[in-house]
């Protein structure tokens, strides 16, 4: 019994223990992003080995940067935090934790290095975030947060410049399938724990994205993704990113008349 007991504690996915996290998490979508961006520093000071606190400060930056259209705001800041959360992962016990936080964490960084025109270094981060969710999944199935960075993965190739495709056959991530990422994505967002409500902002941005490519279906694709960030933007009616979002797809079909 007792081995049985230690068996199903590995298998329960990490992000069902970290109520601490949630209540970080509230406050960075709630639009208080400085307040979230110190709570996570304090729960990241109790713990120095916990590479999410880390991560989470540092998404914390990224959503008061996009908050201020300022991509360079705490840009060092953004990316020595998220350095140090990957150092952590590393260096934690093997295990669907330590994948996981450590798949996250190399998920935003491949962001942060997209951003900045790295694609050498964002494929790298890709690849590994990729296997590191994987891994999870192989022991978890249920871990539908391990959905959103790989739909972000599946749609960022197939949607990827020339240069960024041709890294990513030279790193051997493949093509990508933006379908299949898309799909990913909803599941995050309907089934997903930590990650359900950047799961619906990123595939409300991915619809929208969509519908730019897609004349038949843009009126569709627009509302969906009008309908998923109104539901983001009234349960946080503070987030200037959310309120932004909304005005500039409702000023589109004005602006394309």
């Amino acid at each position: 019994m007792r081995a049985l007991a230690a068996a199903l504690l590995l298998l329960q996915h990490p992000r069902t223990q970290r109520a601490d996290l949630r209540a970080g998490l509230d406050t960075l979508y709630a639009g208080g992003f400085p307040t979230a961006a110190a709570y996570f520093a304090e729960v990241g000071a109790r713990d120095t080995t916990d590479p999410a606190p880390l991560t989470f400060e540092a998404s914390a930056y990224i959503w008061w940067a996009a908050a201020l259209e300022n991509d360079e705001y705490e840009r060092a800041r953004i990316d020595s935090l998220l350095d140090l959360a990957i150092v952590r992962g590393r260096a934690a016990a093997p295990g669907p934790a330590r994948d996981f936080w450590l798949a996250t964490a190399l998920g935003y960084r491949a962001r942060q290095r997209d951003l900045q025109g790295h694609s050498w270094g964002a494929a790298k981060d890709g690849k590994a975030m990729h296997d590191a969710y994987a891994r999870v999944l192989a022991v978890d199935s249920s871990c539908a947060d391990c959905y959103l960075g790989l739909g972000v993965y599946q749609y960022g190739l197939a949607r990827a410049g020339a240069l960024a495709r041709l890294v990513a056959k030279i790193v051997g991530l493949g093509s990508g399938n933006a379908e299949r990422g898309i799909g990913y994505m909803r599941r995050a967002a309907t089934e997903g724990d930590l990650a359900r409500v950047e799961a619906e902002w990123v595939l409300a941005a991915s619809l929208e994205r969509e519908a730019a490519r897609d004349p038949a279906d843009r009126p569709a694709l627009e509302e969906e993704a009008r309908e998923a960030v109104a539901r983001l933007a009234e349960r946080y009616p503070g987030n200037a990113v959310f309120q932004r979002f909304l005005r500039t797809l409702g000023d589109e079909p004005r602006r394309r008349a």
